[in-house]
């Protein structure tokens, strides 16, 4: 039985069943009448190309030689891969459109599998090959290739993204599915070549990696002085997650910059505009950094943007990033957050889940994820 998904085809028929899937998974159904552009995808709605695109990895030999996980973990993206094509799909000029659908699908199937009790690990990489998986399709195109294909690999492998992405080309009916097909072999050589096809892209170092990902003109290659004077601690995770009790097990004594004290503490609703809380927040980060002193910034900093930002503040003063992600069941979150001091109201959660985005390597020198399963 699949790890992930109990349709998931297996030996020795590899026979899909597709009415199991439509019948249990609301969000399958929601992807009928969907349309999608005939010049792309002739077959019809969202939901005939998801199909066709299962019934075609089940008959590709390189998925079935994979092991159980990785099968389960490639079926599953091939499953969830246009699950945000219902709610990204728009006309324009006479065409439709459905862009952006590839990471509003990360965040949307990483919320489903959570909600369906998947591991993390597992669950994260069905969301990376979700968030990349029309990468293959136009890599070598790029002019920026070499760099998007490192990215890529620190968080999904790049021989399962191929999978992914031809079952993508197979399940539909265009006139440049050949094409689609050359360009992806040729990223599985690219990648090859650049010894990522079955891990990330190694650097010489973490602080290496970190400036790469900063600055474009960056030789990956080169082992860049380390200039760090101290560590900033960037906490992530829902509200619930167990953020504090990590801190209070890990580095107790250590100086915390929290927004939900800064709020308590400048008299400011959650509901509110936080300006005044950022602003707060940042000028202590910068108080500690001007000192080179280590310090934790806790927030919630569940999406990339946010945390961007905070880093760019971080790395200014020349400070090591180490991001600390907490992660538990659904269940356990909703709990934990209910026991608080001041629970976050579960409606404010639901709607972070809209904006939910793990932490990966490419944003700072080291990434934890610690994930509690009770």
């Amino acid at each position: 039985m699949s790890i992930i998904f109990p349709q998931c085809p297996s030996s020795p028929e590899w026979t899909l069943d597709w009415e199991s899937i439509n019948n249990e998974y609301p969000w399958v159904r929601a992807m009928a009448d969907c349309p999608q552009d005939p010049i792309h995808h002739a077959e019809g709605d969202v939901r005939i190309h998801t199909r066709m695109v299962c019934e075609s990895l089940a008959e590709m030999s390189a998925w079935q030689m994979l092991t159980e996980a990785d099968r389960s973990v490639v079926f599953a993206a091939a499953l969830l891969h246009d699950v945000a094509k219902p709610v990204c799909t728009r006309h324009e000029d006479g065409r439709i459109t459905s862009r952006g659908h590839s990471p509003r699908g990360e965040v949307m199937a990483r919320s489903i599998l959570w909600s369906m009790g998947v591991p993390m690990v597992l669950r994260e990489q069905v969301a990376a090959l979700i968030r990349f998986h029309q990468i293959p399709f136009f890599l070598l195109e790029r002019s920026d290739s070499k760099r998007v294909l490192f990215k890529v690999s620190q968080s999904a492998r790049c021989d399962l993204l191929s999978l992914v992405t031809e079952a993508d080309a197979r399940g539909r009916i265009c006139k440049d599915k050949q094409r689609l097909l050359d360009n992806i072999a040729l990223f599985v050589d690219y990648s090859r070549e650049q010894n990522c096809l079955d891990r990330p892209r190694q650097f010489p170092s973490d602080h290496s990696r970190f400036l790469y990902f900063r600055r474009e003109d960056r030789d990956p290659d080169y082992l860049a002085y380390d200039d760090t004077i101290c560590e900033v601690v960037l906490m992530s995770g829902l509200p619930g997650a167990g953020k504090d009790y990590w801190i209070a097990e890990n580095l107790p004594d250590w100086p915390v910059i929290s927004l939900d004290d800064l709020r308590e503490e400048l008299d400011i609703d959650p509901a509110e505009s936080q300006g005044r809380v950022v602003a707060e927040a940042r000028e202590r980060a910068r108080e500690f950094l001007r000192r080179n002193q280590s310090f934790i910034w806790n927030a919630t900093n569940i999406s990339r943007r946010i945390r961007q930002q905070c880093i760019d503040l971080f790395a200014a003063y020349n400070a090591r990033v180490r991001i600390v992600y907490v992660d538990v069941p659904e269940e356990t979150l909703f709990r934990q957050n209910r026991e608080r001091n001041n629970p976050v109201p579960a409606d404010v959660i639901r709607r972070l889940l809209d904006r939910w985005e793990v932490p990966d390597l490419t944003e700072a020198h080291k990434v934890e994820w610690i994930s509690r399963t009770n």
